[in-house]
């Protein structure tokens, strides 16, 4: 038998959702702010500069943008960033079929209508496609979906020959580059979150970065500054501020000084973070690799990416093959996701999951979904836990294929 060699008695013991502690300079920074009650990141004396506005500037300066404004979530950025780029109730935004929910609730919120396009074995935007929907819309919502960055070269060159706005969703891409360009900085705005579970922990949060003035002017304006923008990190000039203040709504989303205080140690360390990260997907991966049935994602060599979760395919398999991996894997402590499945489970959705966007069939890009398998590696598990989970992994999808043979 194929696993016949395995022990079939292994467990895994620790914990999908379990994050690292703050560090301690976060906790005491926090602490301050909070004995100082000026949690508000315009609660400020003087001339001084509060933990919020430290951090744009540091947050911009880490990816190389002009701006950076910290915001109250991923979503809010993306939503802010539709906003600011001009588009309205009715437009249509080009985006992703394989993502998550925030980005199409994004479009939807500002009253826009999602255009879907589809995903390549690869786990990105299919770029043959995304050329032949060009004419669709002139905004495109790129969501680099579980940290897998498609040819940025190639789809910047599309849009920008459609004359497309591109917006980056980099919520699984802090860290991470094409090329050695940082991700979020191909299109006019990138898109960051810092939820628990992404690449630093304020538990909601986010960044909106960009190098365009009067964009980030309309941006910081409706993250809810009134007409105290003059204090935040990094600003556009005071004459882009008079051409949009009084014709930008205030569409509150401020991070607040407690957040900003708990994150800029964590900026500090994001590098060797990443490091950690990546050892831990390339134990996985080379402890899966070569497993019957099942596909290791490739990653191209222009990619630095951050490991921080991995995706493995298991492409034409029946839905019931599947779901018994996934019982079997998590009955020995493994916890996986399957994007496959026709109802949300968790974070899991798909495209027709969301009625409120309309769609089409997208019959390959549904034969990708049925077969992406997804699993979080939170920086709590250790190299050897890691391995331990590959074995199981293998040995199950193995049991499982080979029963289907």
């Amino acid at each position: 038998m194929w696993a016949q060699n395995v022990c079939m008695t292994e467990i895994f013991k620790g914990s999908f959702t379990q994050q690292e502690p703050i560090p301690d300079e976060g906790i005491a920074a926090a602490l301050e702010v909070m004995q100082s009650g000026r949690l508000h990141r315009y609660n400020l004396v003087g001339d001084e500069v509060g933990e919020t506005a430290l951090l744009e500037q540091e947050f911009a300066a880490y990816v190389g943008a002009k701006y950076a404004l910290a915001v109250a979530s991923g979503g809010y950025a993306m939503a802010t960033a539709l906003r600011a780029v001009g588009v309205k109730p009715g437009d249509r935004v080009l985006t992703n079929a394989f993502t998550l929910a925030p980005v199409p609730g994004s479009i939807a919120s500002v009253g826009a209508v999602p255009v879907f396009v589809g995903v390549t074995e690869s786990l990105t935007i299919d770029l043959e496609e995304l050329a032949a929907k060009a004419d669709q819309a002139k905004v495109l919502m790129l969501s680099h979906m579980r940290g897998h960055l498609c040819d940025m070269d190639r789809l910047m060159e599309i849009c920008n020959s459609a004359d497309i706005t591109v917006i980056e969703d980099c919520a699984h891409t802090m860290g991470a580059a094409w090329k050695g360009r940082p991700s979020g900085r191909d299109g006019l705005v990138g898109c960051y979150s810092t939820q628990t579970y992404k690449h630093m922990n304020s538990g909601e949060g986010g960044f909106f970065v960009t190098d365009d003035d009067e964009v980030m002017a309309r941006a910081i304006i409706l993250s809810g500054s009134y007409m105290l923008y003059g204090r935040n990190g990094t600003v556009p000039p005071a004459e882009v501020f008079e051409r949009v203040k009084y014709v930008t709504p205030n569409v509150s989303g401020r991070m607040d000084n407690l957040r900003a205080a708990i994150l800029r140690p964590q900026l500090r360390k994001l590098d060797k973070q990443c490091a950690a990260w990546n050892e831990r997907y390339a134990t996985v991966e080379d402890g899966i690799r070569g497993t019957p049935g099942l596909t290791v994602v490739e990653r191209p060599a222009e990619e630095t990416f951050v490991g921080s979760s991995i995706q493995f395919l298991l492409l034409d398999w029946k839905d019931s093959a599947v779901a018994e991996v996934m019982k079997r894997c998590v009955d020995r402590g493994v916890e996986l996701k399957w994007f496959g499945g026709a109802e949300p489970v968790g974070f899991t959705s798909r495209y027709d999951s969301w009625r409120y966007a309309p769609s089409e069939r997208m019959p390959e890009t549904d034969r990708i979904l049925k077969g992406i398998v997804d699993m979080r590696l939170p920086l709590t598990f250790s190299l050897n836990d890691c391995a331990q989970i590959a074995r199981i992994i293998r040995a199950e999808v193995g049991a499982v294929f080979q029963a289907q043979a």
